[in-house]
């Protein structure tokens, strides 16, 4: 079974990127578990917002027991996985939480005739040390969008969606978790276990981004398609801001950020954030050098 993690910051394209694997007939998916974040906590910490303190760990968590935190979303899981109505008590320590994880999500994809699953959640990109100790065979994508373009579309969402707490902060706060974002990326641009697909090349020449993706995950980029993403992979009731992308079509590249900020915020923006381009760079050549020692 392949077990594909699809991480990155917010707003930068992961949906449409599940979605369009989701369109794939090997490939099982899912709206957003959270799970890790459930298990391990300290989000605002491991973002590095200011004043935010990691979580002091009760005796129970040193010792091994997972909070509870996970086992609720375990229970989610099952739910919505599966049509049983009673179950076993859920496993109390981290490691047993893990593998029941992956057993739930593996035993749905093989019941469908799949042979491989993506689990989408953005913040898992903070986790991702946890992931690959507890599953050490697991695949992650990685989707880049330039940091302005992903402050606008916060921004904008903020705006539109006032009602939902997701996207609050404001942009100083978005601004130090893109660079987060992107300091993290860097760190596995040169491990074999990780690709990186960066939103404007999607949108601007699909296939061959496709064909890359499918050639990392190792499924036919060949095979049929269906016609848009009819798996669901999220609630537009909770997340209306994701309606654009859960079909799973690539539509024509925007830049938002000349539409959302003045030339003064653009200014701010460009000498804040972590220059895109030398991103880009690192991360594909640091996948290239990982193809080319996978293939020596």
């Amino acid at each position: 079974m392949q077990r594909i993690f699809i991480v990155g910051c917010p707003r930068s394209g992961t949906t449409l990127v599940q979605a369009m694997l989701a369109r794939h007939p090997a490939i099982l998916t899912l709206p957003e578990t959270a799970f890790f974040e459930h298990l391990c906590g300290d989000l605002r910490w491991r973002w590095g917002d200011r004043d935010a303190r990691p979580q002091r760990r009760r005796l129970r968590q040193r010792l091994g027991f997972a909070h509870k935190r996970a086992r609720k979303a375990l229970a989610t899981l099952q739910r919505r996985l599966s049509c049983e109505t009673t179950r076993s008590p859920w496993p109390l320590r981290t490691d047993h939480c893990v593998r029941c994880f992956v057993e739930l999500l593996d035993a749905r994809a093989e019941a469908e005739g799949r042979t491989a699953w993506v689990e989408k959640t953005p913040y898992h990109l903070l986790y991702i040390p946890e992931i690959q100790r507890h599953v050490p065979d697991a695949c992650f994508v990685h989707v880049i969008r330039p940091g302005e373009d992903v402050l606008a579309s916060i921004a904008d969402a903020n705006l539109r969606f006032q009602n939902n707490n997701a996207f609050g902060g404001g942009t100083v706060h978005w601004s130090r978790r893109w660079n987060r974002a992107a300091q993290i990326h860097r760190e596995y641009a040169r491990q074999p276990q990780h690709h990186f697909v960066f939103l404007d090349d999607l949108v601007n020449d699909a296939q061959q981004e496709w064909h890359r993706l499918c050639g990392f995950l190792q499924i036919d980029a060949t095979a049929e398609l269906d016609a848009s993403c009819d798996q669901q992979i999220a609630d537009l009731r909770d997340e209306p801001w994701k309606r654009q992308a859960v079909d799973g079509l690539p539509g024509q590249a925007r830049r938002k950020a000349e539409n959302m900020f003045g030339p003064q915020v653009r200014e701010w923006l460009r000498r804040q954030l972590t220059p895109y381009e030398e991103l880009r760079r690192s991360c594909k050549g640091g996948e290239q050098r990982s193809v080319r020692y996978l293939f020596r």
